[in-house]
């Protein structure tokens, strides 16, 4: 009998992403709109970033066992970031230069604070297991892996030029997001030392949160 995996589902979406943003933009005939191929270099770039980390330091939540009928769930969930390029490509969007820009410089940034997190995490836990990770990305801020993936997220609505997105993300934080970093934070309080880490540290935002 097959084992499906959260992980499986989840990286399918990021392995298709590429793709289907491309074919919106060969479904609408948008070869000459920049906004859309900036968009398809980012999101198509980070779900190869995220397949590659899935191959070479795995996170174990998404190991989980899970039934085929939740996994379609979870795949059709992550769908709704899509809505970002399809409003792209249907509206043609032209963004500002200074928007194209920001975008990128936003998404470089939550690039290196989500995987560099996550790096840190797999090799702590397998230099250091059953040990508190408190130091270095992790230092101020106890979900810096959050903290990226909201960057790169951002980056990609603010491309968009629609409210829409953000909502989208919104919602992902709110129901997806802030449940996990709970979970996470009542089987981290049995750790000793984490009452005086989460003094000296906030949850998701640096500086705020």
């Amino acid at each position: 009998m097959v084992t499906f995996r959260l992980r499986h589902f989840i990286d399918a979406h990021k392995a298709i992403t590429l793709f289907v943003v491309f074919a919106l933009i060969a479904a609408f005939d948008r070869w000459e709109s920049y906004t859309a191929w900036v968009y398809l270099g980012l999101h198509g770039g980070y779900g190869i970033c995220w397949l590659l980390k899935s191959s070479i330091f795995p996170d174990k939540t998404w190991e989980e066992p899970t039934s085929f009928g939740y996994g379609l769930v979870v795949w059709f969930s992550l769908a709704l970031y899509w809505i970002a390029p399809l409003i792209i490509v249907i509206n043609n969007v032209v963004a500002p230069a200074w928007v194209v820009g920001l975008s990128v410089l936003v998404f470089a940034q939550g690039v290196f604070f989500h995987f560099a997190s996550d790096m840190q995490k797999h090799v702590q836990l397998q230099l250091r297991p059953g040990k508190l990770i408190t130091d270095l990305l992790f230092a101020r801020v106890r979900n810096m892996n959050y903290f990226g993936e909201l960057l790169i997220y951002v980056s990609f609505a603010f491309l968009s030029l629609h409210w829409a997105p953000f909502v989208v993300l919104g919602l992902y934080v709110a129901f997806v997001w802030v449940p996990n970093m709970t979970k996470k934070e009542k089987s981290l309080s049995r750790y000793p030392e984490f009452a005086p880490y989460s003094r000296r540290s906030v949850l998701l935002l640096p500086g705020l949160y």
